[in-house]
């Protein structure tokens, strides 16, 4: 995050996703690209909208996307409060954008594995749980991200690599982009993780005794 701005600079409404160590992760990855006034970016599940703001902050033209009211409410109420300009829609990704291409898509998306097979229709839950698999929202961002990216364009997303970042970068790819991982880093499992701890190891997503889960950055470019 940049021109000053912290999680404690950024407001969130009870219920919304506050900035974390994924987010932090994501940030410094968004630092090394470049990005300028002639960057148009979409930013996929923006919760706080910190991410966007960032790139806001750079210049970028930026149109950020959340399926929660409370997320929208909250990235729109802190692009005020830094008075920086962000366009935030609510709805599916695919459905705000479609016929539109980006220089660049930026997500922190939902990706710990739920024992609910589907996705949650309302609740705080909406901004982690993603499937039993964890992947529900990854695997429809692989999809996309050919047709949203204009040649050139770069991918950064963030998710566990319980997730299977191989199959991440295979999806990519089988959709003609070129990606890699460019950075993992060990977490400590936070309250969620904890609380499914039995069903995880049950599912073989997890090992006995685990404490920590490692995330990853991928980076894919449009060819």
């Amino acid at each position: 995050m940049t021109r000053g701005m912290t999680p404690q600079s950024i407001i969130s409404l009870p219920g919304v996703y506050r900035p974390q160590a994924d987010t932090r992760l994501l940030a410094h990855e968004l630092a090394q690209e470049e990005v300028g006034p002639s960057t148009e970016l979409l930013e996929i599940s923006t919760g706080t909208g910190a991410l966007a703001l960032s790139a806001a902050a750079r210049g970028a033209r930026v149109t950020a996307v959340d399926v929660s009211w409370r997320a929208v409410t909250t990235a729109r109420l802190n692009g005020l409060r830094q008075r920086l300009p962000l366009r935030v829609l609510h709805g599916d990704f695919a459905d705000r954008t479609r016929g539109r291409r980006f220089d660049m898509l930026l997500t922190n998306p939902p990706y710990v594995p739920s024992p609910e097979p589907g996705l949650p229709s309302h609740g705080p839950q909406r901004a982690w749980d993603a499937g039993s698999d964890g992947r529900h929202i990854i695997d429809r961002i692989c999809a996309d991200a050919p047709a949203l990216l204009r040649p050139g364009g770069v991918l950064l997303m963030v998710h566990s690599a319980m997730c299977g970042a191989e199959e991440t970068v295979g999806r990519l790819e089988d959709g003609g982009l070129t990606a890699r991982v460019t950075t993992r880093a060990s977490v400590p499992w936070g309250p969620v993780l904890r609380s499914r701890r039995a069903w995880l190891q049950d599912r073989g997503l997890a090992d006995e005794g685990a404490e920590r889960e490692e995330l990853v950055v991928i980076r894919a470019r449009h060819l």
